[in-house]
């Protein structure tokens, strides 16, 4: 047995996410019901990329599991620029239970892991957000009852790490997972062809279309995500200016018309109202966002008890 990551939605098979998000719902009714990090044990938690909910959750996740959050701000410590990614991780390694990281490049996260002797989770890279699904998952389960055979509908920019992991961890799911989004801004072929892989196992498809009517369509599930990214700045006017092509694939109450009666909207946050989302919808009825956040506290924690108890069983059976 290796020691397990989560470095990307897929790193769950579809057993163990139900494990996981059966985990989350458990320690949301029982917040101090598990207590694998007493002592307390430290858990690094390092951004290289601005935050709120991802600090404050983990950060209170931690705690809630007897541990002690140790934040890095990752841009004075520079990973990869003032030391090296493998060495600032064997420093980290002999310290922590694990280690939770923000950054940029898949790249450097996976680098992390390979000389990590604990779990390391992924908590935004520039291709993937895992820990935002699973709260998603969370939210779409308490919201409409169940997950296989729901409809996913994501619209806007379906280059980005929130359509990826949407691809992925709702293919997992067993969700039909529908990305809507300009044809100069598709999903990598290659993440599109492995959700449709494992959606053939578990029930679920994947449909890509630039008709934003059509991915909406009877949808139980709508969701959206900023057209500006974290460090696509030097693209704000092309993404949000006269020229841009997302303004069709904005979440106003027309476009959510189209979607199941009693559709779930959901946006990971933060949001800009007039932009990507109507103020009427995201302040709606229909809206779950803030429970949305709320739930990336109890994923996460349940995340982290999973792979440290993956991470013992690991080490018990070493000779």
């Amino acid at each position: 047995m290796t020691l397990r990551h989560f470095l990307r939605d897929d790193d769950l098979s579809p057993a163990e996410q139900r494990e996981v998000l059966d985990r989350a719902a458990a320690l949301k009714k029982d917040p101090f019901s598990d207590r694998c990090l007493e002592g307390p044990r430290a858990v690094a938690v390092l951004f290289d990329k601005p935050t709120l909910r991802t600090q404050v959750s983990f950060a209170t996740g931690i705690a809630h599991l007897g541990g002690f959050p140790l934040v890095v701000d990752g841009r004075l410590a520079g990973i990869g620029q003032r030391e090296s990614i493998a060495d600032t991780t064997r420093v980290i390694t002999r310290q922590a239970a694990a280690i939770v990281w923000r950054t940029y490049g898949q790249d450097r996260i996976e680098e992390m892991a390979a000389h990590a002797t604990v779990p390391v989770v992924n908590a935004l890279t520039d291709d993937f957000h895992p820990c935002q699904i699973l709260a998603d998952l969370l939210t779409i389960e308490e919201h409409t009852g169940s997950l296989p055979g729901r409809t996913l509908a994501y619209v806007g920019d379906g280059a980005n790490n929130m359509s990826h992991s949407y691809l992925l961890g709702c293919a997992t799911a067993g969700l039909h997972v529908r990305i809507g989004t300009p044809d100069a801004y598709p999903p990598r072929a290659d993440l599109v062809e492995r959700a449709r892989e494992i959606a053939a196992g578990t029930g679920g498809s994947v449909t890509v279309t630039s008709d934003p009517s059509a991915a909406v369509d009877g949808a139980d599930v709508v969701v959206t995500d900023t057209w500006v990214s974290m460090g696509q700045e030097d693209e704000a006017a092309d993404r949000k200016g006269e020229v841009s092509p997302f303004p069709p694939y904005a979440v106003t109450p027309a476009l959510l018309a189209h979607a199941a009666p009693g559709a779930v909207f959901l946006h990971c946050l933060p949001a800009y109202r007039g932009l990507e989302v109507a103020a009427e919808v995201i302040d709606g009825p229909r809206s779950a966002v803030w429970d949305e956040a709320e739930n990336r506290l109890h994923a996460q924690k349940a995340v982290l008890s999973w792979l440290l108890e993956q991470a013992r069983t690991e080490q018990a059976g070493r000779p």
